[in-house]
């Protein structure tokens, strides 16, 4: 016997925690629910799972697509049913739109309850039928082997994706002779000779030609392997919106960032360009600028689309050539290509680049600038990081100056959620600082973004994940008001904000914080923040004024 059941059998909890260590699992995010008791019985005996008990449903979520971004593997969550999941819904979106592998795991009522409006109650197939790739709802124990070992190969495969699995309180707490699966196979679609042949050809015959790098599914090898293409050929190569890291942005080969607050002299070369090779991205609202750069459904430019979901091929765009590919098999490809010999565009890409280290430097500080100047905090930090820091961001128009003056290195240092979600970089930052310890994590975050999961300094505290949080405060909603300037100028309605004292909030949860006033204060601060050995919060005080890089408010 064994918990009271005979040797050969085992609850649902058990099974379903044994699927995901035989799937790799090593960290689990949640709040728990007495909906998944079992499951977390399970955890308690499994060693080489670590549980996170985090303060709300949605940074457990989020925390669990920053392992996905960071690993490639999916990030697990769990959360009780009705409001956990509810709460949890904003990470699932966020794993959407970025792409992220995720399993959201949702404790569900009785299977004879079903249907009544039980207690927390939701039929989670509505809910999450148009986010998720996958929903489904386990109702025997029996195929809990089966559906999980689904769960991870829908997740993984293709365009990867959040699923979202629910689980039945009798289902866990039930018991049988439940025989495990081996971990899942991801295959993986490959370029045919034949494509890859007429993209050369095509390449050929350019004169203004772009490499757009963006999507997830890349990994260092990946990544090396898009460098010698891009070498080898003397091609300019932006990223999309917010896939800065794909690409060392001190290489002259880098030309910037397709997304919000892009150069405009960037988005001019993107409408000169002749040629265009989308690796990875779906050229979205936000790397298109609206669908204008590229236009749909027959852009101007001729365009190599190369993407691992067929159906995202031809969705918005038609391609001249779509090429159906993973990442990891796509660079690969274009790595043993033979280079274009004396190539028409070496001006073109010299004349790009410069635009970029134009843009990308730090200007000057406005002479009316009160308080610090963002600018050269996120210039300093430039140059100042180690090559493999993480740098975590949520939304709001502190991003901008984070995405225009800071240059990434490495892949998977980038964390910052492309459908915009407030409240991201913290819990993010956390899962980062988790993952790799030894490693420098920064968080910025605005004064709005920040108190979306303030609490979670309880979790990093907990932990012992030593992030830096880089707050910057200006009082306001800094990008709804800048739209209200542009549609109701003067009109100020709903974007003022009244904060809390945040060196006194992060020091009640056992932070390390201090407030900076003036630029030159900010290495100093810094320096203290990262020796401190528990988490630390800046407060920067910011111009309310300047609510971009070049735009001030009158």
């Amino acid at each position: 016997m064994r918990n009271g059941l005979p040797a050969n059998e085992r609850n649902g909890g058990r099974v379903l925690v044994e699927a995901l260590r035989v799937n790799g699992v090593d960290t689990v995010y949640c709040v728990p629910g007495e909906s998944y008791l079992p499951v977390l019985d399970a955890l308690h005996d499994t060693s080489g799972i670590q549980t996170i008990v985090t303060r709300h449903e949605g940074a457990a979520a989020n925390m669990a697509d920053a392992y996905g971004k960071l690993t490639g593997r999916p990030g697990i969550c769990f959360v009780t049913r009705g409001p956990g999941a509810t709460h949890a819904a904003n990470g699932v979106h966020t794993a959407r739109e970025d792409s992220t592998p995720m399993i959201l795991f949702i404790g569900q009522v009785d299977t004879g309850f079903l249907g009544r409006e039980a207690f927390q109650e939701i039929d989670y197939g509505q809910m999450f039928g148009s986010v998720a790739k996958w929903v489904a709802q386990i109702d025997r124990i029996e195929r809990i082997p089966e559906i999980v070992a689904r769960a991870f190969s829908v997740a993984l495969s293709g365009r990867p994706g959040p699923v979202v699995v629910a689980l039945p309180e009798d289902v866990l707490f039930g018991s049988g002779a439940v025989a495990d699966v081996p971990p899942v196979r991801i295959a993986r679609a490959a370029p045919a000779a034949a494509d890859m042949a007429e993209l050369r050809a095509l390449l050929a015959q350019a004169r203004r030609p772009l490499v757009v790098a963006g999507g997830s599914g890349w990994d260092a090898a990946a990544c090396a392997a898009l460098v010698r293409f891009v070498t080898a050929s003397d091609l300019p190569l932006a990223a999309s919106f917010r896939r800065q890291d794909l690409f060392d942005n001190r290489d002259r080969h880098y030309v910037g960032q397709l997304g919000l607050g892009v150069s405009p002299r960037l988005a001019d070369r993107v409408r000169e360009a002749d040629l265009l090779l989308v690796i990875g991205a779906r050229l979205g609202e936000a790397s298109s600028s609206g669908y204008t750069l590229v236009e749909s459904p027959e852009p101007r430019q001729t365009l190599i689309h190369i993407h691992a979901d067929p159906q995202e091929l031809g969705r918005v765009y038609r391609p001249t050539l779509p090429i159906n590919a993973g990442m990891a098999q796509a660079a690969a490809a274009l790595a043993t290509l033979a280079p274009i010999e004396e190539p028409a565009w070496r001006d073109w890409t010299r004349e790009v680049r410069a635009d970029y280290e134009r843009h990308s430097t730090p200007p000057p500080a406005h002479p009316e600038l009160a308080g610090v100047d963002l600018a050269e905090v996120v210039g300093w930090l430039g140059k100042t990081l180690p090559d493999d820091a993480v740098v975590a961001n949520g939304a709001g128009n502190y991003t901008v100056w984070v995405h225009r003056f800071f240059r990434y290195r490495r892949p998977a240092t980038e964390l910052a959620p492309t459908n915009g979600a407030m409240g991201y970089g913290l819990p993010a930052a956390i899962a980062a600082k988790l993952r790799h310890p030894a490693r420098t994590v920064v968080c910025f975050a605005g004064d709005g973004c920040f108190m979306m999961y303030p609490q979670e300094l309880a979790t990093a505290v907990q932990y012992g994940a030593a992030v830096v949080i880089v707050l910057v405060n200006n009082g306001m909603l800094g990008t709804i008001r800048m739209h209200q300037e542009r549609e109701y100028p003067g009109r100020i309605s709903a974007t003022r904000l009244v904060n809390p004292d945040f060196v006194a909030l992060a020091r009640a949860f056992g932070a390390h914080a201090e407030r900076v006033e003036r630029s030159a204060d900010f290495p100093a601060a810094f320096a203290r923040a990262s020796e401190a050995g528990v988490p630390a919060l800046i407060e920067l005080c910011a111009d309310p004024r300047q609510i971009t890089p070049q735009a001030r408010l009158d």
